[in-house]
């Protein structure tokens, strides 16, 4: 089945990146698999912090930042640092957080 009208020699999620974005380890595809993840992660504490029926401004609170750092992160459009993502999700959601790096 393609999976791209426009040009219909695609046939891969993964092909269209390739097209869109260049390879993998491109600086294009990189920037674009950056701001990904933080899309990812956002909206990862996001559904975490509703699921703790928590507003941003007590997760803002609990955590020592500011509900405008949380929206920020929640939308993708802040870069986090993984000591802040551990306060965000382990001080302030109660959860675990776990870290794999695979090839």
């Amino acid at each position: 089945m393609k999976s791209d009208k426009s040009n219909p020699d695609l046939t891969t999620f993964e092909e269209h990146l390739d097209v869109c974005y260049g390879p993998i380890g491109s600086v294009k595809r990189t920037e674009f698999e950056i701001r990904a993840k933080a899309f990812v992660i956002g909206e990862t504490i996001k559904e975490e912090r509703r699921l703790a029926k928590m507003t941003q401004q007590q997760l803002a609170d609990k955590t020592g930042t500011k509900k405008s750092f949380i929206s920020r992160i929640e939308n993708g459009h802040s870069d986090i640092q993984l000591s802040t993502l551990y306060r965000l999700v382990e001080i302030g959601l109660g959860k675990q957080l776990s870290l794999t790096i695979t090839d």
